[in-house]
């Protein structure tokens, strides 16, 4: 009979072993990441020292789980682009021949990726530095090259590799030299259109700038592996994999059964709950589509039980499920934190208020409280959600047992967060804690965690990273172009020549905002936008840590507008309704919170109030 450990264990392996094999590589990196700094805090205090290079460690796995996270995410088709290529009715090798264009486009750009990155992990090698117990840090770079190369082989596999391998004799032989900027730049436009990820038109266009000037490739590749191992880096997938746990059991009915509780089953008390929950589980899942696939198929039933018109409650759940980014422990509020260099602590604590403001002005002036007579509000046909769960949800339950029964849940953002903002643990480490609470609590105290649900989860975790990552590494190698040409200089002088005073200056930036909202992927717009704004705020007075919630309350605005407000395509697929009919629901919800931003705009305090009562401001 094999012992306890084996029989428990070879679920886990199978679960893996079902995954492709970059899925199991990088599922297996991330869970180090946690594991590491875990054995670290358990160890400082018995052994007086922990694992070797323990912090170093984690961010260059957390390295090999974004490389190969991105490829697992191209396989599985979530690695984010501005649309599919040219969709021409009636015309389907037109549009089979855009969309081949589109990955072939990707597929070069990765070639010279590849090549770039190589070259950084070449000039390492002779140097070897050991990252701990004698392993090469080259070793864990080249991952860099290799996720590259595959990521181009997978997009031009029907081309037998010939574009992948066209980018990078592309790159080997004119590597250095000047090149003009305006063939580039017609390609890219080409395979923009041509639905290419977004990680290859931002990459392109960085390559593009570097090549005009002749300056070495190797610079984009150095930007990528400068954000991917920064310190505060490995947080973002550690949530993010807590929050995709949460998601994947009952704690969404648990915690959902708490505010109905709280706030009544009538048609206000369903609203508010709804609300509330839509927007604390995006700042945990990390994605608001996340939380409108998590929750939509609960909520709705719920708030149609309640009396509120379908329309209503398909508008509110996608509306209020982009508020949470203002709340901690969310990946933009954690990435601002790190690309303005303000502590991720104050940023935390700095999100509260706004985001109370923001739910505030969504359910008042979005119309979500106003109450409709029953006989106007019919079901909006062909919904993919049940109706069927509504009468089960009349009574409201009682608080008491509804909060014992989601204990583990509610006690989640204080592990969370608690531990950071004490200072008690980095932000590493706090992340660890949470996705270890996490496993721990539905895993053993609900049963609900199995060792399938656990291996798919970590690979869905590092798919949505990888792709991330994989923008986030292109756009700051395009943003160190823009820094060292002098834009923010330049920025700051136009701005102060043509707006007058602060106050005009916000108007022209959530204006601004808005639109790079609606046209940008968040991430790209953090890491792009953050380091060519911030400066020209601070000319005009505002703080770091304000601005920050500006920024990315308007964010939130971009989760409601196409062609980048991802929430109207989510919801119009879990619900069966067209794009347009969603758009066209969220409205209301989109003036309201354009508002709450303008609100929170012209009140500083609303920001900078809570960190600095607790003395964390910089």
């Amino acid at each position: 009979m094999r012992p306890h450990f084996l029989r428990t264990a070879t679920p886990a392996l199978a679960a893996l072993m079902c995954l492709p094999w970059d899925a199991v590589l990088a599922s297996v990196a991330l869970a180090l990441m946690a594991l590491i700094p875990l054995l670290e805090i358990s160890l400082r205090p018995l052994a007086g020292s922990g694992i070797a290079n323990a912090p170093v460690v984690v961010q260059h796995l957390g390295l090999v789980m974004a490389m190969l996270g991105s490829v697992a995410a191209l396989g599985k088709g979530h690695l984010s682009s501005f649309g599919k290529g040219l969709s021409l009715e009636g015309r389907p090798r037109l549009n089979a021949a855009s969309q081949s264009f589109g990955r072939y486009f990707a597929a070069l750009v990765c070639g010279i990726l590849s090549w770039a990155s190589w070259q950084l992990v070449d000039s390492e090698r002779p140097v070897a530095h050991a990252l701990a117990y004698g392993i090469p840090i080259w070793w864990l770079q080249a991952s860099m090259p290799l996720g590259f190369a595959l990521l181009g082989w997978r997009l031009s596999r029907a081309a037998l590799g010939v574009p992948l391998l066209m980018g990078a004799l592309l790159a080997w032989h004119f590597d250095g030299a000047s090149l003009p900027l305006w063939p580039a730049v017609l390609t890219l436009v080409l395979g923009l259109l041509a639905g290419a990820p977004i990680f290859a038109v931002l990459g392109a266009l960085a390559l593009a700038l570097f090549w005009q000037d002749g300056l070495p490739l190797a610079s984009i590749a150095l930007s990528h592996y400068q954000i991917t191992v920064n310190p505060s880096l490995p947080a973002l997938p550690l949530f993010t994999l807590a929050g995709l746990i949460f998601a994947r059991t009952g704690a969404a009915r648990r915690l959902g059964t708490v505010f109905v509780a709280l706030f009544g089953s009538g048609p206000t008390g369903t609203v508010l709950a709804s609300a509330v929950l839509c927007s604390a589980f995006t700042a945990f899942t990390g994605g608001s589509g996340v939380t409108i696939l998590a929750l939509g198929g609960l909520l709705l039933p719920l708030l149609r039980g309640a009396g509120v018109p379908e329309q209503r409650g398909i508008s509110l759940v996608t509306s209020a499920s982009a508020l949470g980014v203002l709340l901690a422990p969310s990946v933009p509020l954690i990435m601002y934190a790190i690309i303005a260099r303000v502590p991720i602590n104050t940023m935390f604590l700095a999100g509260l208020l706004p985001a109370a403001i923001m739910v505030l002005f969504l359910l008042v002036l979005g119309g979500y409280l106003r109450r409709v007579p029953a006989a106007a509000s019919p079901a909006m046909a062909g919904s993919a959600v049940s109706a069927e769960p509504a009468a089960a949800t009349t009574a409201t339950p009682k608080l008491g047992t509804a909060l014992w029964l989601a204990k583990w849940e509610l006690l989640a953002p204080l592990v969370a967060v608690g531990a950071l903002v004490s200072g008690v643990a980095t932000p590493t480490e706090s992340a660890a804690i949470a996705a270890a609470y996490a496993v721990l609590t539905q895993a053993l105290a609900h049963r609900e965690l199995g060792w399938r649900t656990l291996g798919q989860t970590l690979a869905d975790a590092t798919q949505i990273i990888g792709g991330v990552m994989l923008i986030l590494g292109m756009a700051l190698g395009l943003t160190n172009y823009l820094i060292d040409a002098g834009i923010p200089d330049a920025a700051i002088q136009w701005a102060q020549g043509m707006i007058p005073n602060k106050w005009v200056f916000l108007l022209a930036l959530n204006g601004f905002l808005f639109l790079a909202g609606a046209l940008m992927e968040i991430f790209a717009a953090l890491v792009v936008l953050v380091p060519l704004l911030l400066p020209v705020a601070s000319s005009y007075g505002l703080d770091p840590v304000h601005f920050g919630i500006i920024f990315l309350a308007n964010m939130e605005l971009g989760f409601l507008c196409p062609p980048a407000g991802m929430n109207i395509y989510f919801a119009s697929a879990l619900f069966n309704k067209p794009v347009r009919t969603v758009a066209a629901a969220v409205l209301p919800a989109l003036l309201a919170i354009f508002l709450g931003t303008l609100a929170i705009s012209l009140l500083p305090a609303s920001a900078t109030w809570l960190p600095s009562l607790l003395h964390t401001m910089p």
